[in-house]
Parts: C-alpha cells; structure tokens; sequence
C-alpha cells in the first residue's frame, strides 16, 4: 500500500537527519551557526563573503533552515528542491560520501530557523556548532506564534549558545538586549557587535549614501581593539546590512584574519534578492526590494532605511507579517504609528495589514494618501498607476504575501 505524503516526508526527514549526523562524524567540519529574528540570511551571507577565499565553505542556499533543509545543506551544495528524483539523488550521493572520501567543506554556515518548540534541539542533535551567531530578536518576534510569547521563543534560540563548547564562541549583537543576555546562559566566549558603545566590534559613522536621487548603498567604519577601518557597501540599505558585516568580521577574526583583509572581502558582499536591494523602477523610480520576509523588528527596521534616503516622495507598499500570532494586531498598529514620519503614501496589500493603513490614518497621514488591497494581483498595476519621477518605493512583507509580483511589475526589465 503506498505511503500518504505526511508518512513519506516523516521517513524522507528521519533519513537525510542520519545521513547528515553520519556526514559531520565523517567530515568533522567546523560549524558557523545563525539565528535570529531578523537578519539571518545577510549574516550568513557576509560570513560566506568573509571566509570563502581563506577556507572551503559551504553555506545554506535559499530558505534552507528547518528540519529538511539543515542536513541538506550538509549533505551537499543544493540550490534548490527540483525534479522528480531529487531526494533520490541527494540519498545516493550521500551514501556515496559516506562510503569514499570525497572532497568536503572545512566549514559549514548554517542558518537554525525556529517555528516551534523542540526546533533548536532537533537542530542541535544534527550538528552542534562551535561559533553560534545570534543576530537580533526584537520585542514581537516571527515565529513567536506557536511559543507562549517572545520570552518562550528567546529561551528556545538560547539553547543554540547553551549548546556551545567552553571553547566555542557566541557572536551576540550588543544592541539587542535580549541577544545581550544570552551570553549569561553559555559556556563559550562571548563576543559582540553593534552600533552601541560597549560593543567590541562597534559600527560607527553610518550612512545611507545617494547618487543624486539614487541610492548607492551604504558607508560605516568597524572598531575593534583601537583599530578603525572604512567600509563601504554598494547596493544595499539599513542598519542591518552593517550589522551583519559588523557579526562577520567577528567570526573573520576568530579564524585569524586582520580586519582589513576582512573589509577587503567585504567588498564583494552582496545582499541577498529581495532584502534590501536597489532596483531601478519604472517612470525613473526607485525600489527598495526589502520583499522576501518581514517581521516588526525588520519592518520598523526598513521604514528608518526610507526615511533616511532623500526621494522627491516615498511610497511605503508594505503587507501582512505573519507567524505572530496573538500579537497581530498590535504589530501592524505599531508600524502604522511609524509610517506618517516616513513615508508620504502608503499601500497595504493583506488583512492583516490593514491595521497598518487604520493605524496611519489615526496618526495624521492624509486618507487620500492610502490605498488597501487584498492581493499582491490586485495591488501591482495600482501601484504602478501611482509613481511618479524621482519616487522611492520601499516594497516590504512576509514572503507568502508574494509582494515579490508588485516588484516585478514596477521594475525595469
């Protein structure tokens, strides 16, 4: 009798979970583990950019965080899910790599995204790392909605730094108090980053640089033990790109390098699509494609990162943030309250979002000046009807919300 799908994926699961425990035991590379609320795929990358000339490092493609993605990226360099023997395939060769010794990563970047508790420790038991990342988590956390509240949510992420060996690392942002803290509840060493001082890897002298009316990217300097280097990031915006570089010249040093050759490879960063990206839009307009995810901390996060840049008019399209569960509807109030400061128009795309447009409105943002729609499909000609020469469009929600199809509609080919 054939499986039903929930029973093939729960074998599918068990099975490439053994081959990638198997895998580690084999291959002993070192492990470079990040989590976080928000930030999590531009950290990763940054680490990516910071060690892939010195050492051979694989680091997790696309969403792959969870229960099926983790050993996937240790059992091999997969981009993507795709075709009908996919699975077949990775089994194989994984087989294949446990049975000869093939070429492997010295290091592993791996991104431990958490839904659920138990998640971590599923995680942990797969491959426990010896530097762990914690970017930032914010007072409403995503994925907070199956967790008793962001506090329960915080303990889960925490178990990552508990994990750590006395001879491990904890790389903490030193401007997240909740991040801060975790560096009471480990036996490794901590070390952070921020903006902050007090911050061992401090972000000073931040700016939002323009080309005219284009955005460019973004200029800061790093501090660390007396030493000040430039750097300078072409084609990605906010705090937590610099954030993120700040996290990786932490982990640069830990695995000896100088910190200007680490602002060196930092020249080649790119930030992830649909994260903070320039694009040019039509009518000489310009997108902020911040489209793949969303969570309070990132939203409030990209609506300064508007604010900061100069535009003839800014356009906030912002959508639904989702996995918040009981804190809904607060969230999206709280960043309605930021948009009249920020931005001249606003479009929301979602139910859920709706709260922003009401909440906006309650805070003196003209109601002629915002417009709500249900879908992604109903929003992206609208939108594009309403730019003008010289706009700036911040485009922002959770990734199902698919505001991924008003960029497209409003870029140029």
């Amino acid at each position: 009798m054939p499986m039903d799908k929930e029973t093939l994926k729960t074998h599918l699961q068990s099975t490439v979970r053994w081959l990638a425990i198997l895998i580690i035991r084999k291959y002993q590379p070192g492990i470079i583990a990040v989590t976080g609320s928000a930030g999590k795929t531009s950290t990763k990358n940054a680490l990516y950019t910071v060690l892939k000339d010195s050492r051979r490092v694989r680091a997790t493609s696309a969403n792959f965080n969870n229960a099926l993605g983790v050993p996937l990226t240790i059992l091999g360099d997969w981009k993507e899910i795709k075709g009908n023997f996919f699975w077949v395939k990775v089994i194989l060769i994984s087989v294949l790599r446990l049975i000869f010794p093939l070429p492997y990563p010295e290091v592993l970047v791996l991104e431990y995204g958490i839904d659920r508790p138990g998640d971590m420790k599923y995680l942990l038991d797969i491959a426990k790392p010896q530097i762990a990342v914690i970017t930032a988590i914010g007072e409403i956390p995503v994925h907070v909605e199956f967790f008793s509240g962001p506090e329960a949510l915080a303990r889960e992420k925490s178990k990552l730094v508990e994990s750590l060996p006395a001879g491990g690392f904890s790389v903490l942002n030193y401007d997240d108090e909740i991040v801060l803290g975790m560096g009471e509840r480990t036996r490794s060493r901590a070390v952070t980053f921020g903006f902050k001082e007090g911050a061992e890897m401090r972000i000073s002298n931040f700016e939002q640089r323009m080309e005219g009316l284009r955005p460019s990217g973004i200029s800061f300097k790093l501090n660390y033990g007396g030493n000040c280097v430039p750097v300078r990031l072409d084609n990605c915006f906010g705090k937590v790109q610099a954030s993120a570089a700040a996290a990786a010249a932490c982990v640069g040093l830990l695995f000896g390098m100088n910190l200007v050759k680490i602002v060196g490879a930092l020249g080649n960063y790119e930030t992830p699509p649909g994260r903070g990206r320039i694009l040019d839009g039509v009518k000489k307009t310009f997108i902020i494609d911040d489209s793949y995810n969303a969570s309070p901390l990132s939203m409030s996060a990209a609506l300064d990162t508007l604010h900061e840049l100069k535009a003839k008019r800014k356009i906030a399209v912002l959508g639904d943030m989702l996995e918040i569960g009981e804190y809904t509807t607060e969230a999206h109030e709280h960043i309605g309250e930021l948009v009249p400061k920020r931005a001249d128009l606003l479009v929301t795309i979602g139910s859920r979002a709706k709260f922003i447009a009401d909440s906006a409105i309650k805070k003196g943002m003209p109601k002629k000046n915002v417009r709500s729609f249900d879908t992604a499909d109903e929003a992206k000609l609208p939108v594009q009807e309403l730019l003008r020469q010289g706009d700036l469009v911040l485009v922002k929600a959770s990734h199902s919300i698919g505001l991924e199809k008003i960029v497209e509609e409003i870029k140029t080919v």
